[in-house]
């Protein structure tokens, strides 16, 4: 007689060619995901090949009863690390009956402009750093710290070994390996200055690809620490004290930064961002505020700075770009719990649709 794991585990492909798509989208919090499969009749290789699907919007906070439809557009698919086989995960964005984006959709107004053709020919790349912490379930305080205490300070933990230093690294490497079986272009992983904290990096991946990559890895992140009975915080600043925060640092560059003399083009969006540091910083992630200090190597958010190597800068340039005179700059400023569809796509178009007699003025 099966037992639940042989159920779960079961392999489709030997008795049906039906495959299980899972749906997922943004809930109403703007931070929350939500899910749910379908069964459709065979494998499917693009998003257009998928049909819409709806859900209640009321229960997720982003419709009122009397009119709760809400339609998800299918726009990126990923392979299932859970059900595997033919199985995908499809990463959706939302509209109203009507065909428009609802309030929480800001992928719709991301995809306009990456679709930009002075932004698209510029083919901007992204690495996103996400930071997170691990919390013990039944307290919501850090994985591996005693309950209503704290661990030694800071200092040993940063991509650290041992039974009393890494907490979580299970999880941290079944999330590895789920995202690079699922297509995700993630590029590495590392322990956290905060004990209990760890990040993963995805990209460099192009434009909009790289936002839906990143809510992917989320998502396979939830669901694998619902597995492991732990909680996952995108809060920024999870512990108040001499504690390091949870960012999401959002590395950036251009065809032009990238080309030979790129480095003046750098230091030309870094003065654009400069210009619009307090609207980046409002759309940079919510409590970010209690995070962005000046301390635990943050600049404060009511200024704005740039240097080399300087990791309590809002923006820096590493010194490999200084040296080669091309390259990348890593904006600092973004919250662990950041849309990257807003952030990916506010970078692109101030350094590059933003025009210099704008920001001079």
């Amino acid at each position: 007689m099966s037992d639940l794991k042989d159920l779960i585990n079961m392999n489709l492909e030997e008795v049906t060619s039906s495959i299980i798509a899972e749906y997922i989208w943004i809930g109403g919090s703007g931070t929350d995901l939500r899910s749910k499969a379908r069964t459709l009749p065979g494998p499917v290789e693009n998003p257009s090949e998928l049909p819409k699907w709806n859900y209640d919007g009321s229960s997720t906070g982003q419709a009122p009863g009397k009119d709760s439809e809400v339609i998800l557009y299918p726009q990126a698919i990923f392979r299932d690390p859970f059900r595997k086989g033919n199985n995908i995960l499809v990463i959706c964005d939302c509209y109203t009956p009507a065909g428009v984006p609802i309030p929480t959709n800001k992928r719709a107004a991301a995809a306009a402009i990456f679709n930009n053709p002075e932004v698209s020919k510029e083919e901007p790349w992204y690495g996103l750093e996400q930071e997170y912490t691990l919390l013990q379930k039944e307290v919501k305080w850090p994985l591996g710290w005693p309950v209503g205490g704290y661990p030694g300070p800071q200092g040993p933990y940063y991509c650290g070994t041992g039974a009393d230093k890494a907490w979580g690294r299970d999880i941290v490497n079944a999330h590895y390996k789920a995202c690079l079986y699922a297509g995700i272009n993630i590029s590495g992983i590392n322990g956290e200055v905060m004990p209990g904290q760890w990040e993963f990096q995805v990209g460099p991946s192009v434009g909009i690809s790289a936002a839906d990559e990143l809510w992917a890895a989320r998502y396979i992140l939830e669901r694998i620490t619902e597995m492991a009975g732990v909680v996952l915080s995108l809060d920024p600043k999870p512990i108040e004290g001499d504690w390091n925060g949870a960012g999401c640092h959002t590395n950036y560059s251009t065809k032009t930064m990238r080309a030979p003399g790129g480095y003046k083009v750098i230091k030309e969006a870094i003065e654009k961002l400069g210009r619009r540091h307090k609207e980046h910083i409002a759309a940079y992630g919510e409590g970010n505020e209690r995070r962005l200090t000046g301390r635990h190597e943050t600049a404060n958010m009511n200024n704005f700075s740039w240097g080399v190597a300087n990791r309590g800068a809002s923006v820096r340039v590493g010194r490999d770009t200084e040296k080669e005179g091309k390259g990348y700059f890593e904006d600092r400023r973004p919250a662990s719990n950041m849309d990257p569809y807003i952030v990916t796509s506010m970078i692109a178009e101030t350094t590059v649709l933003m025009k210099w007699c704008l920001v001079r003025a």
